[in-house]
């Protein structure tokens, strides 16, 4: 029995895969993450955009804490802001305001990947215009995601345009971090070290909705990428390996921060919540914990391991 219409590529069956195995682990939308604050950021192709927000313990207003939000993966066309919850209770835990971020996908909305960008741009735009009220510092606000929304938190970095109507530009819509999950960070071949399959080519301007060089984030890399840490596996099927190798050397070659944290044998989607006896979670949340504490923007030592011993046990999915 065929999983997917013949006329469908692979690498195509690759990324609906990663947003059906999605859909069906988290069934209900809106999502509902417990112990946070909702926030529509954004009323755009006649929906509510939300933000999810978790604070650390005695957080007030006026407060400069550093931000992290983050944006789910699912090939811009499904996925729920749920994939990214345990990452934002841990960083909340921390010290820091963790948020995950809704934002228009094909399913959903009948949209292309230039909408997840200019989505993307609107949180941040939104979060530093609401930094009072949310007690965070404007100059400390990272992005993250997986996947597709490894792409957006990469592509509203090193990208320019892509922005919505009607929003005070004068906000920057730049991120000052990224922390990346087997990100697609390059839509077009890159040299003879990468080429994209024909099949992938033929297709992506459709999903893309513009030429997939100009919303492509290695091909936009310049001396503002701000410091950037990635998690990839070795054996990813939707995203090459190569695609974020290259990324990280590209910026190493422009002096910039960019770190690359290799999970052998591991394929897309390995980093969430309830894999592999949640191994790569710990592994890369401490990685990002002291990402951000070299940044300055938390203190002390991980404390993955007693937050982790808190939890449920996990399942593998």
């Amino acid at each position: 029995m065929r999983l997917f219409p013949r006329h469908i590529p692979l690498f195509a069956c690759a990324l609906l895969l990663e947003a059906a195995i999605t859909v069906c682990a988290k069934p209900s939308y809106p999502p509902v993450i417990s112990d946070a604050r909702e926030v529509i950021y954004k009323n755009a192709s006649s929906s509510d955009l939300k933000l999810w927000i978790l604070e650390p313990h005695g957080l007030k207003k006026g407060d400069k804490k550093p931000v992290i939000v983050f944006f789910f993966g699912g090939g811009w066309r499904g996925g729920t802001p749920t994939q990214f919850e345990m990452q934002c209770k841990y960083l909340a835990s921390r010290g820091m305001v963790a948020i995950t971020a809704d934002y228009r996908v094909s399913s959903r909305h009948q949209t292309k990947a230039t909408a997840c960008v200019e989505d993307g741009k609107s949180a941040i735009r939104w979060i530093r215009g609401n930094a009072d009220t949310l007690g965070i510092d404007p100059r400390r606000v990272a992005a993250g995601g997986g996947s597709a929304g490894g792409h957006v938190a990469a592509a509203i970095a090193t990208i320019d345009g892509f922005e919505s109507q009607g929003e005070d530009l004068d906000i920057s819509s730049r991120p000052d971090a990224l922390a990346l999950f087997n990100p697609a960070v390059s839509l077009d071949s890159i040299g003879k070290e990468f080429i994209m399959p024909e099949e992938k080519k033929a297709t992506l301007p459709y999903r893309v909705g513009t030429n997939p060089k100009k919303l492509s984030p290695y091909h936009h890399i310049d001396k503002n990428l701000p410091p950037t840490i990635i998690f990839h596996g070795t054996q990813d099927s939707a995203v090459p390996f190569v695609t974020v190798r290259l990324f990280q050397e590209k910026a190493d070659r422009l002096g910039l921060s960019c770190k690359l944290v290799t999970f052998p044998g591991k394929p897309h989607g390995f980093f969430n919540w309830g894999r592999f006896e949640n191994e790569p979670f710990r592994k890369s949340m401490q990685e990002t914990d002291l990402f951000l504490t070299r940044l300055g923007w938390l203190k002390g030592k991980p404390t993955i391991n007693q937050f982790m011993n808190r939890q449920q046990p996990p399942s593998e999915q």
